[in-house]
């Protein structure tokens, strides 16, 4: 089995391909610096992607010959006010990199992900993304991950006479470099990246275009 896991050069990325490798996946580690991503052994390959950027990823769908699971984990956050006095240019940043990114790829891999039969999309969103618990406070990144979830949802009906199960996960407040941002006592990354391994190893006849935290509990759309 073959995945690829993107911002996979430290917190809930590098975790994830960590625990796919002990697995016994090949795992591609995509990072914008593959230098940065730490030796895992012979199983993770680090490969240099920005999402942002159609060259490279085109660069990555060239190296990678075969597909089982994707995890879209690349994401940012960003100080962008309220709703009513947001700086758009942050708003753009985290779309281009939360949102256009994942979609980007899936449609870059799809093919790969179709041939597998057993394929799996995780798109790494968030609870704070669900319409029934919206507050005012980041749009930017808010609506980026709403965004990512309707996309979510689009995959899922698009992949799924092909076996793909496409979900998107909360890997919920993880004590992270970019989780301290928000304060400490976030979760040890190894227990939050048990909601993202639930979604790539699903058995084939497991839930696809739903939104879930910790290991398929439902979120409120």
């Amino acid at each position: 089995m073959h995945a690829l896991v993107t911002g996979a050069n430290r917190g809930l990325g590098l975790e994830v391909a960590r625990q796919l490798a002990d697995r016994g996946y090949v795992v591609w580690a995509g990072a914008r610096d593959p230098e940065a991503v730490p030796p895992l052994g012979g199983a993770v390959r680090p490969v240099r992607l920005d999402v942002t950027e159609p060259a490279q990823v085109e660069a990555a769908r060239a190296q990678i010959d075969r597909l089982d699971v994707l995890v879209n984990n690349a994401g940012i956050l960003g100080d962008d006010g309220l709703v009513l006095a947001a700086n758009f240019a942050p708003v753009h940043r985290l779309m281009e990199t939360n949102t256009f990114g994942p979609w980007r790829v899936a449609a870059a891999f799809a093919d790969l992900l179709r041939a597998s039969g057993h394929g799996r999309i995780v798109n790494v969103s968030s609870s704070v993304a669900s319409l029934e618990r919206m507050v005012d406070m980041g749009p930017a990144y808010l609506t980026s991950k709403l965004a990512l979830n309707g996309i979510t949802r689009m995959l899922a009906v698009a992949l799924r006479e092909d076996g793909v199960l496409v979900n998107a996960i909360c890997p919920g407040w993880m004590d992270t470099d970019m989780g301290r941002v928000a304060g400490p006592g976030g979760r040890p990354v190894e227990e939050a990246a048990k909601a993202v391994m639930w979604a790539a190893t699903l058995p084939d006849d497991g839930p696809t275009g739903g939104f879930f935290e910790g290991e398929g509990e439902p979120l409120p759309w």
